[in-house]
């Protein structure tokens, strides 16, 4: 017997492996990139967390499809912020259902809890999941099974029920002391796994898509820098570090680079179409954010344009461009 898991890195996803597992159940371990995860590479932290239980695992990049088929238009709609987790989830459970046949396994393990998080993890949103996908009876999700009707996995004797568990809620004192036992090293805490519950990156998608079509570059946009909005129209990102520079310097078809020639300072981006004065801001913006002497000029390439500019008087002036966290985000944006 064969059981796939969606395993997202916290403990709910390991706990509910683990319980299957002692059940003499193989178990492999799916975790799906949609491209919104922390701004760290976990690999290793995802391998060793598997590795301390045993299963395989196996990461799957689908960003794109994700991009491109649940962001924008989710049949339920959005979280607090830019978050459309039910349609997310059953976004992966059909990804897990296509490999079942093919991996020559029985049913599909979930982490969630009944309760945990307001959006996702209701009752309601768990059948909503079941509609979307046509999975009834094929995901179990051990930690909160015995208040939830009866799975196929159950019902043919594969997995004991007696075993499984009554979690609800978003206390983790059982989680917890279960890790504890089992003398566990690696597993994430809750919450905060998905960038798309973030108010900065949920307020710089919504600008996005007032103005324009996304394009898959603008994930990286979002997910890194500071986002400036210049005087007549135009949007300015310029990296915070060298991390963040190494991830904007993949090209975007809308956007120009903004290179240091004799200067040290950070990569920037700003949109193609931006009016003259609102470049040669951007170049002193950028500027202001490198290694520079204040009254001094400078060559800023600005795509295949070159000018010469002084920075920007101070960086405390510039915040005043930077877009601003509003505290009354549209639950559906």
């Amino acid at each position: 017997m064969k059981a796939l898991a969606l395993f997202s890195g916290g403990l709910d996803s390991l706990l509910s492996m683990k319980l299957i597992q002692e059940m003499g159940i193989e178990v492999v371990a799916l975790h799906f990139n949609i491209g919104f995860g922390a701004n760290r590479d976990k690999l290793e932290y995802l391998q060793n967390a598997t590795a301390q239980i045993g299963v395989e695992l196996r990461v799957l990049d689908i960003q794109e499809q994700f991009f491109n088929e649940v962001l924008f238009n989710p049949v339920h709609g959005y979280g607090k912020y830019f978050n459309p987790c039910i349609d997310c989830h059953a976004n992966m459970f059909r990804h897990a259902l296509r490999l079942l046949e093919g991996e020559g396994a029985s049913f599909i393990i979930s982490g969630e809890v009944i309760g945990q998080r307001p959006k996702s993890q209701r009752r309601e949103a768990l059948h909503q999941v079941e509609n979307l996908t046509q999975t009834k009876g094929l995901i179990l999700r051990p930690l909160s099974a015995k208040l939830l009707p009866p799975t196929l996995a159950e019902e043919r004797g594969w997995v004991d029920r007696e075993k499984l568990l009554d979690i609800h809620g978003r206390g983790r004192d059982r989680q917890l002391a279960m890790a504890k036992s089992y003398g566990w090293v690696y597993f994430e805490k809750p919450g905060g796994g998905c960038l798309l519950t973030d108010s900065h990156v949920a307020l710089k998608l919504k600008d996005i898509t007032q103005r324009r079509k996304p394009v898959m570059e603008d994930i990286a946009l979002v997910k890194n820098g500071r986002y400036l909005i210049l005087p007549e129209g135009a949007r300015l990102v310029i990296s915070r570090n060298q991390e963040e520079n190494r991830k904007l310097e993949r090209p975007h078809p809308l956007m120009d680079f903004i290179h240091p020639k004799d200067w040290v300072g950070p990569i920037a981006l700003l949109d193609k179409e931006a009016s003259l004065p609102d470049r040669a801001l951007a170049g002193s913006l950028t500027l202001a954010y490198g290694k520079h002497e204040p009254n001094q000029e400078y060559e800023v390439m600005i795509g295949k344009e070159r000018l010469t500019l002084r920075p920007f008087p101070s960086k405390s002036e510039a915040q005043r461009f930077i877009l601003g966290i509003a505290q009354d985000l549209p639950k559906n944006p």
